[in-house]
């Protein structure tokens, strides 16, 4: 199983991620995000990643194609995860610049899946809870009803995001056994703030499952 750790801040917990053989970290670009980290500080940590197993990920909403083209080079990334509501011309055009990408899509019912075929040029797919009016776009740390995704099949490999936690990590294995999972709040010890113990704890949890 593919594992994904979003909202990275700092070389102390991408180390540990390391360790833990997380395969990404996602770094998010979104202000109104508690977890939003400056170029600045991305650069160093993706930096830091190129001699470690682990891949950065850039994280945007809506993002003006412009700046995230410039973003995306001055941090070198290779990632971007689409967690807006960024259209296939969108995906195609931030491919040109040379990066893999995995398209958000927000589920609160079945229908909602067949917006796959809106985004036939993602790399990956992303499911996540769908926010109400006035939630971010994602990190709210609730999940959709998971059964909708029994038994869903794609040609694509496929997160599963929104909630997870050490203590539902077993249930979705035994129910879901998806591709990948997204965390985030999850392995925090307070909003946006990771805890490697947390972390830890729960990449023992998955590998004795």
């Amino acid at each position: 199983m593919i594992i994904k750790i979003c909202g990275i801040q700092d070389e102390d917990t991408l180390l540990c991620c390391e360790t833990n053989s997380v395969d990404f970290f996602g770094m998010i670009f979104y202000p109104k995000s508690p977890r939003n980290i400056s170029i600045k500080h991305a650069s160093n940590l993706q930096k830091k990643s190129e001699n470690l197993n682990i891949n950065g990920v850039g994280i945007f909403v809506n993002k003006n194609i412009n700046e995230i083209e410039d973003i995306i080079k001055k941090v070198r990334l290779r990632y971007v995860q689409l967690h807006g509501s960024e259209d296939e011309e969108y995906i195609k055009t931030v491919k040109k610049i040379g990066v893999k990408v995995i398209k958000s899509i927000s589920i609160s019912n079945k229908n909602d899946l067949r917006n796959i075929n809106k985004y036939n040029s993602a790399d990956f797919y992303l499911f996540d809870y769908k926010p109400v009016k006035g939630e971010l776009p994602g990190g709210n740390a609730k999940s959709f009803d998971w059964e909708i995704l029994k038994n869903f099949t794609t040609n694509k490999p496929w997160f599963l995001s929104g909630g997870i936690n050490i203590k539902n990590i077993q249930e979705i294995l035994n129910d879901i056994d998806p591709f990948g999972i997204d965390l985030s709040s999850g392995v925090e010890k307070e909003l946006g703030i990771k805890d490697n113990h947390i972390i830890n704890n729960f990449i023992d949890k998955l590998k004795n499952a």
